[in-house]
């Protein structure tokens, strides 16, 4: 799929967080890094020409225009490219955000309210004006019907008031949430004259009405979808859009795989795309277009940390609720003999949730502030975890490791399973201890299935069962599976989407991404403890103290990471010459128009 659609700012003392005075941006800690009236983001070409189309790509399908809800498998970049919300990420900062159809935002040092009065030029594609209604409207909307994040976060407001035509109120008192101005400040915010609440938890294929840069013009369901600059955009002359938004036209591509996917770009059917798979990376851009320059290899730093990729146990299941049963199948993944015999081991074992930043606790030892957050759950962390010594199992890359056999062996054995012949078997019950792996497409088929080639040393029955897209959705969706490989992004940032990920509520909560179904008290003390952190220091030892404890739950299987990010491009296909902290933003690039 095409990701990123979508210096670090120096840290000021807590005491100079807004006061109770209107502002044209709001930081997580500290002071923006741009001061009011900023001509541009650093990593944009303000003078790039608006021109032209891209063909995009995207693995997999979609049946709803609606990304706001649980149900279906939405087109995603609705969100950005048609509806907006209050405000603008800057990517040079770790969470900073910039006025957009919020002029300022008012808050004070606690952060007990915030007040965004609107930009007075604001307004929907229909020509209405942006107000203080819709803006309530749509808290109101999402968090009664959207997906289990809105309602997690927007119902912690007491309540909304308009103040004026143009500026809304959000009473924040009792919520202990420092991050929630920001949560409000990107929340999607939807005409409430062209909006049914009745059917707004229902999939559709309706072009929804937005005030962003693009019209939805075309869709073919599964297939593709078509994107239109918007001629009466209101806000293409803001600070925060200069430089982007470049291309009059947008179509988006969906493959089965990434095989065709990647076909239909060589023969220059897509425009850019982004690639995960060394082996493809390495071997089969060898092609006359990359040889002749007509296409464009390129390596993206980012100061984010790393995607985990991993394969997820799913703990509701009694197999897996042996923290043994866990570590042991862990040993039994060969990841070096993986990495050499399929990605040319130009990949990189993850092991931390927050692994490449300074949030991650690999390689450090707990300080004082981690183990004062540790301390009233003396169990939450593994001894090694705390050292700073813990890593992910490490084989002689032959795939046959005895060494991590033997370990996984007796960890089975402590946790009640004995061989049988070449079955193992649970003692109490005689059960074989057998599992599937969902897969939905054939990268992640050929890698599961070596994964449970080698779990048979070790008499471990693993079944790989390939679905398509929109059951694996449902499936993911409800918690309907043993195992599945899953990858969760993180910013130097995190906050409320960590209970959404990793809290107990999130656990029996459909369309959650706690896949896991991990319930831990010490991971809801973290991560309260990181939501009401008001220095930058706290914070980062509230974020390692909560990588410690999900590292030492052993809840995943911890894959690869790239040393950096991959994209392909036909040089047709232009970008700025500065990349942002978050790495490449495709929304940036631009149309060159071919040389008279």
């Amino acid at each position: 799929m095409l990701v990123a659609w979508a210096a670090l700012a120096t840290c000021a003392p807590s005491g100079s967080l807004l006061g109770a005075e209107p502002s044209h941006a709001i930081a997580m800690h500290g002071s923006p890094a741009l001061a009011a009236g900023f001509s541009h983001f650093r990593y944009v070409d303000p003078a790039a020409p608006k021109a032209g189309r891209l063909v995009a790509s995207i693995v997999g399908s979609f049946d709803s225009l609606n990304p706001f809800i649980i149900n279906g498998l939405p087109f995603e970049h609705v969100r950005g490219y048609v509806v907006e919300s209050l405000m603008a990420r800057g990517f040079d900062e770790p969470f900073t955000l910039y006025g957009l159809l919020a002029q300022t935002i008012e808050t004070d040092a606690a952060r007990s309210y915030a007040t965004f009065t609107l930009d007075p030029r604001a307004k929907f594609s229909d020509g209405h004006p942006v107000t203080a209604e819709d803006v309530i409207f749509s808290w109101q909307l999402l968090r009664d019907k959207g997906r289990p994040n809105y309602r997690a976060y927007y119902a912690k407001v007491r309540r909304a008031e308009a103040v004026g035509e143009r500026a809304v109120r959000f009473d924040l008192a009792g919520a202990d949430d420092r991050e929630l101005p920001l949560i409000l400040g990107l929340m999607p915010i939807l005409p409430k004259h062209a909006t049914d609440a009745s059917t707004f938890d229902q999939t559709s294929f309706a072009p929804p009405l937005g005030s962003g840069p693009y019209l939805v013009a075309d869709v073919r369901a599964g297939q593709s979808l078509l994107l239109k600059r918007n001629p009466d955009y209101w806000g293409r002359d803001l600070a925060v859009n200069r430089g982007y938004w470049n291309f009059d036209e947008i179509r988006f591509e969906f493959y089965r795989d990434g095989n065709a996917e990647f076909e239909a770009f060589k023969k220059g059917l897509v425009d850019v795309r982004s690639e995960t798979d060394p082996g493809r990376w390495k071997t089969a851009y060898e092609v006359p277009a990359v040889r002749d320059g007509r296409i464009l290899k390129e390596a993206f730093p980012t100061g984010l940390p790393r995607p985990l990729s991993a394969f997820v146990f799913n703990a509701r299941r009694p197999i897996f609720a042996d923290v043994r049963v866990r570590e042991a199948i862990g040993l039994l993944f060969d990841a070096e003999w993986v990495n050499h015999n399929f990605f040319f081991d130009l990949f990189r074992r993850t092991a931390s949730f927050f692994e490449g930043s300074e949030l991650s606790a690999r390689g450090r030892a707990a300080d004082a502030r981690e183990r004062a957050l540790l301390a009233p759950y003396p169990d939450a962390a593994r001894p090694d975890v705390l050292a700073g010594t813990w890593s992910p199992p490490v084989s002689d890359g032959s795939g046959r490791d005895r060494n991590n056999l033997r370990r996984a062996l007796a960890l089975l054995d402590a946790a009640g399973y004995d061989l049988d012949g070449t079955e193992l078997r649970q003692r109490s019950s005689g059960h074989p201890l057998s599992f599937e792996i969902l897969v939905t497409a054939k990268d992640e088929e050929r890698l599961a299935l070596a994964f449970a080639h080698h779990l048979l040393r070790a008499g471990v029955q693993a079944r790989v069962r390939m679905v398509d897209a929109v059951q694996y959705e449902q499936r993911r969706q409800t918690f309907d599976f043993d195992m599945l490989r899953y990858s969760w992004s993180e910013s130097l940032s995190p906050g409320n989407e960590q209970s959404f990920y990793w809290g107990s509520a999130a656990a029996d909560e459909p369309g959650s991404r706690n896949y896991m179904g991990v319930r831990s008290k010490a991971i809801d003390a973290m991560i309260g403890a990181l939501l009401a952190a008001e220095n930058r220091e706290d914070f980062v030892a509230a974020v390692r103290a909560l990588d410690r404890v999900l590292m030492s739950g052993l809840f995943v299987v911890p894959l690869f990471h790239l040393p950096e990010q991959w994209v392909a491009r036909w040089t047709h296909i232009q970008r700025p010459a500065t990349t942002s902290l978050f790495g490449y933003l495709p929304e940036t690039w631009w149309h060159q128009p071919p040389a008279r």
